[in-house]
C-alpha cells in the first residue's frame, strides 16, 4: 500500500491528513498497520531543502529513507536510476552463469534464446517504460553490455534495450490514449487538426524524460495516429 502526497507552500496538512485517514481505515477494518515496516521517502529538488517534521502513525515515528523498493523498482529521493540499474545488472549477471552452463551442455540456440528471454531479458526490461527514458548514458551502457554478453554466448542477434523500450512505450501509450477511463488519458489530447497530440510543456529535463512526455512525443512521431475509441455518448472522438 502506498500513499502519495504533494506538499506545496510548506503546507503538509493534506499529506498528513491522508496518512491519518489510512491509519483510521485500517483500524476500522480490523487491519494492523506495521509502522516498523512502513517507510517514508521525500522527493525535493529545491535548492533550499526544507526540514520536514517526522511522520508519526499511532504515536510511532515512521522511518525516513533515501531509497526504497516499490514493485521491483528501486526509487531514490533524487529520482536517479543508478541504484535500480545496479540491482538489475547484478541480478541479470547472475543469470548469465546458467546461460554459460547451457552453452557448455551444447544446448541449441533456440533453447538458449528462450532461456535468455525468460530469465535475463525479463529482468533487464522490468518496468522499463518507467525508468529507461530517464536513465543516463552510463546506466544504459551497463545494461546493454549484458545483452551483448548474452549475444556472444548464444551466437544470435538480440534486440537492444532501446528497441524494446520504444516498442513497449508505443504499446503503453496507445493503450492509455485509447482508454478514456485511464487516469492519464487527459494528457493525450488531440490538436484541432486531429493529426497530432498536444505537446506537453516541461521546464526541466527530468520532467521531459518522464513517461507521459516521452509517450506523447512517441505517438506524435508515428506516421498516423490511431483512431480514438467511441466515447460514452456513442460518438467517436476525432
Amino acid at each position: 500500500m502506498t500513499v502519495v502526497g504533494l506538499i506545496s507552500n510548506r503546507d503538509e496538512t493534506n499529506y498528513r491528513s491522508e496518512v491519518s485517514r489510512l491509519a483510521g481505515w485500517c483500524s476500522d477494518n480490523n487491519l494492523s498497520l506495521n509502522v516498523e515496516k512502513t517507510k517514508e521517502i521525500v522527493v525535493d529538488f529545491r535548492r533550499a531543502h526544507t526540514q520536514h517534521v517526522p511522520l508519526t502513525i499511532n504515536g510511532a515515528t515512521v522511518e525516513r529513507v533515501s531509497s526504497t523498493k516499490f514493485l521491483g523498482v528501486h526509487i531514490t529521493e533524487d529520482l536517479s536510476w543508478t541504484d535500480n540499474t545496479a540491482a538489475l545488472a547484478k541480478k541479470s549477471q547472475q543469470r548469465l552463469y546458467f546461460l554459460h552452463k547451457l552453452k557448455r551442455a551444447r544446448a541449441p540456440p533456440p533453447i538458449m534464446y528462450t532461456f535468455y528471454r525468460g530469465t535475463i531479458e525479463s529482468i533487464l526490461t522490468s518496468c522499463i517504460t518507467v525508468w529507461y527514458g530517464a536513465c543516463n548514458a552510463s546506466c544504459r551502457k551497463t545494461l546493454q553490455r549484458i545483452v551483448r554478453a548474452a549475444e556472444k554466448i548464444i551466437g544470435v542477434s538480440l534486440p537492444s534495450l532501446q528497441d524494446i523500450y520504444g516498442t513497449r512505450l508505443t504499446r503503453k501509450a496507445l493503450c492509455i490514449a485509447g482508454d478514456p477511463t485511464h487516469p492519464s488519458h487527459s494528457f493525450f489530447s488531440l490538436l484541432p487538426s486531429g493529426r497530432r497530440l498536444r505537446s506537453l510543456q516541461a521546464r526541466t529535463s527530468r520532467l521531459k524524460d518522464s513517461f507521459i512526455h516521452q509517450a506523447v512525443r512517441k505517438l506524435n512521431s508515428l506516421p498516423n495516429l490511431p483512431p480514438r475509441p467511441p466515447s460514452a455518448s456513442g460518438t467517436t472522438e476525432l
